[in-house]
């Protein structure tokens, strides 16, 4: 079954739900900040993840920040469930990392 994109509605109990993340360009997006010895792990746990769920963010790492943005191309770019769910798990990966969210 395709990705369908979350209603308005939806994405603002996404929001309020996952406060360390927000839109910008249609992406849900969020950048935490780690030791920098710290981002290297944190990026191939991110990396396991994504392969598991076969779904990817797009991730920038710059010095000891590592960002990401998350949209579903299958549902024409937009913010899916599958999204969101992913976002759940890279905050839970930042977390057991010891990155903390730098509030976008």
């Amino acid at each position: 079954m395709p990705a369908t994109p979350l209603t308005e509605t939806e994405l603002a109990q996404v929001l309020t739900d996952l406060p360390d993340w927000t839109v910008r360009n249609g992406k849900l997006t969020a950048t935490f900040r780690a030791d920098r010895p710290a981002v290297p792990a944190l990026y191939a746990a991110v990396a396991a993840a994504e392969d598991e769920a076969n779904h990817h963010a797009e991730v920038t790492i710059l010095y000891g920040t590592i960002g990401f943005a998350l949209n579903t191309h299958d549902a024409g770019d937009a913010i899916t469930a599958l999204d969101t769910a992913m976002a759940t798990r890279l905050t839970a990966l930042a977390d057991a990392h010891g990155a903390r969210p730098t509030g976008n």
